[in-house]
């Protein structure tokens, strides 16, 4: 069986639990991104099994968010504009599809995860948003030590926080200014903290490519008077509390009369 760049493959020392696609092979060394989840990871050629039948989750990509919360009538509606920062040009591309379909404004930014932190006021400022992604791909690196709040044991988390920093130094109301932070298996808690509505990971999972997204536009379609049901919100995404959690806020969508 031969594996090539471009093919998909998952983990057997994983119970091929995650579809990857492989992205760079040297020296016996598998690169791997994974097709749903925002991780990547490598492996050698002995644990990697082809998968020959791989479909993205279209079902996700097609949820249909104003439909759900926006009832046709007299009103007009005015959502909230959103600016995604993501690492990964490719799920950024799907996650902006993902606001046109569901008719909200959104500024998409591909930035590497360490520089975040330097452009985001310089963006904020141009856009002006209502919600602000920051988002990417991360890992929780267990072979470094069994510590899980330590920011060194996670491969972009440290980078997140600062991100989430420098945005709310420009803006410290988390009512003005929504922010979404985080990736696969990122410090939840630390983001939290940094002054983030929203983070991932509460329990260390991978979350998926569209979960970031999927708030966002949750928040965006939801009137401003309107609070935010949590528990109902998180269940919408891949892992649910598992992969995002966070504050109760309430929704940033102007409504007007007459249409």
């Amino acid at each position: 069986m031969q594996i090539k760049k471009g093919d998909y493959v998952t983990r057997n020392s994983y119970g091929n639990d995650t579809v990857f696609k492989v992205i760079n092979i040297s020296d016996n060394t598998y690169y791997l991104k994974g097709v749903e989840v925002r991780l990547y990871a490598d492996a050698k050629y002995d644990d990697l099994r082809l998968e020959t039948d791989v479909h993205e989750d279209e079902a996700i990509d097609e949820i249909d968010i104003k439909d759900e919360l926006l009832t046709r009538g007299d009103y007009f509606y005015l959502p909230a504009k959103v600016l995604h920062i993501d690492g990964d040009e490719e799920y950024l591309s799907r996650c902006l599809k993902f606001y046109k379909r569901n008719g909200i404004f959104a500024i998409g930014k591909k930035i590497n995860e360490k520089n975040v932190y330097e452009q985001i006021p310089i963006l904020l400022k141009e856009y002006k948003p209502d919600i602000v992604i920051i988002t990417g791909h991360d890992a929780y690196l267990r072979k470094k030590s069994d510590d899980i709040n330590d920011l060194k044991n996670y491969k972009n988390s440290a980078y997140f926080v600062k991100a989430v920093k420098a945005a709310r130094n420009y803006e410290k109301s988390h009512e003005k200014l929504v922010i979404i932070a985080g990736a696969c298996q990122s410090n939840y808690e630390e983001l939290i903290k940094a002054g983030a509505n929203f983070a991932s990971s509460p329990k260390r999972v991978n979350i998926h490519a569209l979960d970031p997204a999927i708030i966002a536009s949750t928040i965006s379609l939801t009137e401003r008077n309107k609070e935010i049901d949590l528990k109902k919100l998180l269940d919408k995404t891949k892992y649910k509390e598992d992969g995002m959690g966070g504050i109760i806020c309430n929704g940033l969508m102007y409504v007007g009369y007459p249409r």
